[in-house]
């Protein structure tokens, strides 16, 4: 429980967030697999959960904050697993819904204009590329989500329990 309370923790959260960003990234620009609106809604999740995670790197490690902290870590995990699932749903013909060719945001969090490189929405939903081991992108982005979720509730159960 120690590591969940240290400024590691903090660093590997915010470094499996931009490693899932960078291959989110790679794919799409490298391999031409363009984003969808769940896509980029799910970037924006990834984003959420490493920032947080930077903001903690470098504040103070007391309590209070850890605990609000991995509040939103935890917020952040069960977004993205929602997008996820959504997605993986859609795209086994599963789910109930579709997607739009625009982001969806307010005018006051136009992220697809400020930083369209990384949240334009270039596709409809459709199908998630095939990753290693045949596993799309959309199972293995919920796996790590519930991952990330299931870290935060241990770290929290942690925090509350001392």
């Amino acid at each position: 429980m120690q590591r969940l309370q240290s400024r590691w923790y903090w660093l590997t959260i915010a470094l499996f967030g931009v490693a899932q960003l960078g291959v989110a990234l790679y794919y799409q620009y490298a391999l031409g697999d363009e984003p969808c609106q769940v896509c980029i809604h799910a970037r924006l999740w990834v984003v959420a959960f490493s920032l947080i995670a930077l903001i903690m790197l470098i504040a103070p490690q007391i309590k209070m904050l850890r605990v609000l902290g991995n509040s939103g870590v935890l917020i952040a995990g069960v977004g993205l697993t929602e997008r996820a699932r959504y997605l993986y749903r859609l795209e086994n013909g599963i789910g109930e819904g579709s997607c739009q060719f625009q982001l969806g945001m307010p005018d006051w969090f136009a992220v697809d204009r400020w930083m369209p490189w990384l949240f334009e929405v270039r596709n409809l939903c459709s199908f998630t590329p095939e990753m290693l081991f045949g596993v799309s992108m959309a199972e293995s982005l919920m796996a790590s989500a519930i991952g990330i979720s299931l870290l935060a509730v241990l770290a929290l159960a942690g925090e509350l329990r001392q």
